[in-house]
């Protein structure tokens, strides 16, 4: 009898042993969610709480046999497949070769899928919005699933990453990790050349480029994403950014100052144009005004709405 107690202790033991705590599925996964953030856009915070939720910290079924931390189900997908109870009996879910394949796809998924566009006119570090937004897009049925994600956030401190503060969690990893996993993120060291040189419109920061430049370099430049100059300036990925230009370091406002509501069209001007003078953001003013071009040239002498 004292040897089946035994054996039983240590068969629990090992498997309370194995399981991941918060502490350590942030340690081992961290470095992974901020270099997705940095390629598609999805707060570190935001991909590691729905990877701690959805995989019950790296340990549910779906996680430890088929790799899958963010309960995405098939839907259209032709890799391999793995099948759990969820809202229905045996559904299908994703299956992928490893944890990176699955912190790719849960980024591509959210980037992709209409449904959840609007997301990423958010700003990266408002993570309650982001959350409340992926219910409302429907990510979850459960109707507590953003009050979830905010306290798993807030508990960990998690909106660090989305600053790019990063701190190690103080407790040790698992002797074994379940998945070998590239988790690297590039961070060559480059002094800012306009750390001292931010000026402001419409309360939001901006520089004035002062050497032709690549938007991608000027965002290393600046310790940002490339996509975020790419969003903020409303630019394409392969810019050249030429001395003199404004170049905004966060996203513009929704509206202009209240002592400007109407701007009356220059010679040339476009809604581009405009939106660069009142750090406005441009689909805001295409919306006030009925417009669908950024860079069609406005008909002089016509009124342009700068607040709903």
């Amino acid at each position: 009898m004292r040897i089946l107690v035994v054996i039983f202790f240590l068969f629990t033991s090992s498997i309370i042993y194995s399981q991941i705590t918060p502490e350590q599925y942030i340690n081992i996964y961290s470095d992974l969610a901020i270099k997705e953030m940095k390629r598609v856009g999805v707060p570190a915070s935001i991909t590691l709480s729905q990877g701690m939720l959805e995989s019950g910290n790296g340990n549910s079924y779906l996680a430890t046999k088929g790799n899958n931390h963010f309960g995405i189900k098939c839907h259209k997908w032709t890799g391999e497949k793995i099948y759990a109870d969820d809202d229905a009996k045996n559904e299908c879910f994703r299956k992928y070769k490893n944890v990176e394949q699955s912190f790719i796809d849960h980024s591509d998924f959210l980037k992709e899928n209409s449904r959840y566009h609007f997301l990423f006119d958010l700003d990266i570090t408002d993570y309650k919005a982001w959350a409340k937004g992926l219910k409302q897009a429907g990510y979850a049925t459960n109707p507590n699933y953003a009050n979830s994600l905010i306290n798993i956030i807030e508990r960990h401190e998690l909106f660090n990453f989305d600053l790019g503060i990063i701190k190690p969690i103080a407790e040790e990893k698992p002797t074994k990790r379940p998945s070998k996993i590239k988790t690297s993120v590039e961070d060559n060291f480059i002094v800012n050349p306009y750390s001292n040189s931010y000026n402001y419109n419409n309360d939001v920061p901006y520089i004035i480029v002062v050497d032709t430049v690549e938007i991608g370099d000027l965002a290393k430049q600046l310790d940002l994403m490339r996509w975020q100059l790419v969003k903020y300036n409303d630019l394409n990925k392969n810019s050249i950014l030429y001395p003199s230009n404004i170049i905004y370091v966060k996203p513009k406002r929704n509206k202009a100052q209240k002592q400007y509501k109407i701007h009356v069209v220059e010679h040339n001007e476009s809604v581009r144009d405009i939106s660069e003078k009142y750090a406005v953001k441009s689909k805001k003013i295409l919306k006030f005004n009925d417009l669908n071009d950024i860079d069609q040239a406005l008909k002089i002498g016509s009124k342009i709405k700068l607040r709903r």
